[in-house]
């Protein structure tokens, strides 16, 4: 019997049909150059012969004319034959000669940009319709079947390798092989996803949970490990990376990024966009532990890591404006894992960059918050699916929020209580904020009750709470709250609403004068 190996077929044929020609002109010169027939459709071959590598058009194989709006042109035996047929059965190359079909020994095919038509703004539905490849998925996925003697190529990445070990002679061995038809079959069950996501939008409806979930992203990087030394970890990114994006950043110094660090990285940033202006925004194990805005970023760094000094240490920080030599040297004054920033000064690169294990990322230019994908959280036996917190209104949350108290908030007061209740949105619940205007003097997370949270904050900043406002991520559930808080120098609270006992805490408010606002919008993050 003869192997598998030994029936391959050296390239002698191969069809190319590309939307993505990066590269293309190149690949077929170098394949025509080895003696390879070319054949082709539409763009494709019209680049190729306006480049002088000569293809053949796909009628003049098939003998059909492309039909149907350009919907029919590969769908053929003469083409699909010539992929599907395995050369080590004498009866498929048995029927290729009576049908007088040739072998086609390489398809290197990329599909319509369908997902590039679908973000189109005002395209109609029938013009997105269009978008919808047909031929090209049918003939990747043939190549990928029968890649033992068909090389399946879908990535521009690929052309170059390709191409050497054919030009030395060589078989593309049969790992390679392999490699390519997995990433045919990701690419296409992507393809798919894509379409199906669009198409559930438009009949489920864009805010409805979809009906089946599908995640792809390829892989960025391995990581070190994940959590905790024993677990593995990798970072997979998004196709399409939005602004200001931590996959996208461009690492200027210190070792390897941890699993740890960009979770903490992300909490920070996200929490930076949301505050703008000239902010520093300190996170420790996915919580803030001190953020501050001020004139300049040297300050601002300066006052928040004095929020919480002790926490500030080991910690992760995100900022807002390029870090100068002034703020790149009060940064160097403290052990930090990891800054974020939209830009470092050469000489800002030069300050940290004697700290060996400081990682430094450079995010390019910030914009304004925008809309993230869905959150997905693993459970045993299933995933959590949720539209991410991006409430577009979060800025102006306390501007329209309800007076429920006798005493309303000053002007100061209010810009405080805005800035606090942005931070606490950023909180792990139960989440307690006290704040300035410019700056959080203390933050109390993660605790089992809404009283525990206080008591942390008193008990990391004691006095400095006095004159203080404070936002809380739920409503309270007894007046206890409230009278800690009082209790502790606050004189304006923020606070969602929706306790049965709301009459009751916005009593206990009234009786120690202190002004609440109810914004009816509540930012949990359990």
């Amino acid at each position: 019997m003869v192997s598998s190996r030994e029936a391959k077929s050296p390239v002698r044929r191969a069809l190319i049909s590309v939307t993505d020609k990066t590269g293309i002109v190149e690949f077929a010169r170098g394949l025509a150059a080895l003696g390879v027939e070319l054949i082709s459709t539409g763009g494709t071959r019209a680049l190729l012969e306006r480049e002088g590598v000569p293809a053949r058009e796909v009628a003049e194989v098939t003998g059909v004319p492309e039909m149907l709006d350009g919907r029919v042109k590969t769908l053929h035996p003469k083409v699909h034959g010539g992929i599907l047929a395995r050369r080590d059965k004498p009866e498929h190359t048995q029927a290729l000669a009576a049908h007088g079909i040739g072998p086609i020994d390489l398809v290197c095919v990329n599909l319509y940009a369908f997902e590039d038509a679908a973000k189109k703004p005002g395209l109609a539905f029938g013009e997105v319709v269009e978008e919808i490849d047909i031929g090209g998925p049918a003939l990747l996925r043939a190549a990928a079947k029968n890649h033992a003697f068909v090389l399946p190529v879908v990535d521009p990445a690929d052309y170059s390798e390709i191409l050497a070990l054919l030009q030395g002679g060589a078989d593309v061995p049969e790992s390679r092989r392999r490699a390519l038809a997995l990433k045919v079959y990701r690419h296409t069950s992507r393809y798919d996803a894509a379409i199906a996501g669009w198409l559930g939008a438009v009949v489920e409806g864009p805010e409805a949970a979809p009906s089946t979930l599908f995640v792809e992203a390829p892989l960025a990087q391995t990581l070190r490990y994940g959590e905790n030394p024993h677990q593995s970890a990798a970072l997979y990114r998004d196709r399409a990376l939005p602004p200001a994006s931590l996959v996208g950043a461009k690492q200027l110094g210190g070792k390897e990024l941890s699993f740890n660090n960009l979770l903490d990285a992300d909490a920070a940033l996200g929490l930076a966009l949301d505050l703008g202006g000239v902010t520093a925004v300190y996170v420790k194990h996915n919580n803030p532990c001190g953020v501050a805005t001020r004139p300049t970023l040297a300050d601002a760094v300066r006052t928040a890591r004095e929020v919480d000094p002790v926490s500030a240490f080991g910690a992760v920080i995100a900022l807002t404006a390029e870090v100068d030599q002034a703020a790149a040297e009060v940064l160097g004054e403290t052990f930090v894992e990891v800054i974020v920033a939209p830009r470092f000064s050469p000489e800002a690169v030069e300050v940290l960059g004697v700290k060996k294990n400081l990682r430094l990322l450079e995010l390019g230019p910030l914009s304004a918050p925008e809309a993230r994908g869905p959150e997905l959280r693993r459970i045993r036996g299933g995933w959590l699916y949720q539209k991410a917190d991006v409430h577009p209104n979060v800025r102006e949350e306390v501007e329209g929020a309800r007076l429920a108290t006798r005493r309303a908030p000053n002007d100061a007061e209010r810009r405080a209580l805005r800035y606090a209740w942005i931070v606490a949105k950023h909180v792990r619940s139960n989440a307690i904020v006290f704040s300035l205007e410019d700056r959080v003097v203390a933050v109390g997370a993660g605790q089992m009750s809404r009283v525990d949270s206080v008591a942390l904050c008193r008990m990391k900043a004691g006095e400095k709470l006095k004159g203080t406002v404070v936002a809380s991520d739920a409503f309270f559930p007894f007046r206890d709250g409230v009278d800690l808080l009082t209790a502790a120098g606050a004189t304006a609270i923020v606070q969602p609403g929706g306790s049965v006992r709301d009459d009751e805490v916005i009593k206990a408010a009234d009786e120690q004068e202190v002004a609440m606002l109810l914004t009816g919008v509540r930012h949990f993050r359990h």
